[in-house]
């Protein structure tokens, strides 16, 4: 999926575990199928998952990230009623492998790509139980990292206009231009509150049209109010949507802003993972589709 990825195969991660953590080296490990892209994720036994970062970049560098991720994700499993993972050990680079990794709680379930969830009002409620939990977590004075989504739209512009220009043939890139002539403009009112980054759904587990857990739990941190609403427009149909929108009582500004901030990531998944993921490019699609539907 990236021009610097790295092959992790399942016999270098056996070594891996013989090497550093004899105590699993019984267990069995799988590679999980996954559309996720930024790890490769095996299971190992039945309890754990072994992470690996699928970009090559500095080992300490790398470290310092999963340190930063494993210290989220135990702060957001204190604060969700629904079930997330949480970190069990960090790996060092070995056996063909480069960088560091690492291991997890294995949470059983079926992702939303796998099981879709989108017609369920019970889902839309459980999702919105599940971001006003976070909401109410306290962001001990933490502000947005100013990396990635969640802070001010129109710094995205730069990141806009090359998807515009890679969409071309793919999207209807000028009426998505003008749309995002609009989006860039919405003002920021809210106080940053804690969130979870990446609601799409890769990321959450489904158990009868119910959220029975969330993954990727790392990038929990504070953010714009209405980045976890993504999962209005990544997650939802209609009647649901309104579900969701109604139970977290979100005004017209925030409610714009949220499916904002799902146009330019949907914007980005389409055309970047066109060949390498379909299933991201296809999720991206389906997003635009219901932001232009909405609209109409």
């Amino acid at each position: 999926m990236h021009d610097d990825q790295v092959d992790v195969t399942t016999e270098i991660v056996a070594a891996l575990i013989q090497d550093q953590f004899p105590q699993w080296s019984g267990q069995a490990i799988r590679r999980v199928p996954s559309t996720g892209t930024v790890n490769a994720i095996f299971r190992v036994g039945n309890d754990l998952s072994a992470r690996f970062p699928l970009r090559l970049t500095d080992a300490a560098e790398a470290l310092a990230v999963l340190e930063q991720e494993a210290q989220a994700s135990a702060e957001l499993a204190q604060v969700s009623r629904f079930p997330a993972p949480e970190p069990v050990a960090f790996g060092k680079p070995g056996a063909g492998y480069p960088m560091p990794w690492s291991v997890q709680t294995w949470l059983p379930g079926t992702i939303a790509f796998d099981t879709d969830p989108s017609a369920s009002d019970a889902f839309a409620e459980d999702l919105a139980a599940f971001i006003a939990a976070l909401r109410d977590a306290e962001t001990r004075g933490r502000l947005f990292s100013g990396e990635g989504r969640g802070g001010v739209l129109a710094h995205h512009d730069n990141w806009m206009a090359k998807c515009f220009e890679e969409s071309k043939g793919l999207l209807d890139v000028p009426r998505l231009r003008q749309m995002w002539s609009h989006f860039r403009e919405l003002p920021r009112t809210g106080a940053d509150v804690m969130s979870h980054g990446d609601l799409i759904p890769g990321n959450v587990l489904v158990a009868g049209d119910r959220l029975s857990g969330v993954l990727d739990t790392g990038g929990f941190g504070p953010a714009d109010p209405a980045l976890d609403l993504v999962s209005a427009w990544h997650l939802l149909r209609p009647g649901p949507r309104e579900v969701l929108r109604r139970t977290l009582a979100c005004d017209d500004l925030e409610w714009e802003r949220g499916k904002a901030w799902a146009f330019e990531q949907a914007m980005g998944v389409v055309w970047y993972y066109v060949e390498t993921n379909p299933t991201m490019s296809r999720m991206g699609r389906r997003t635009l589709d219901r932001i232009l539907h909405s609209t109409d």
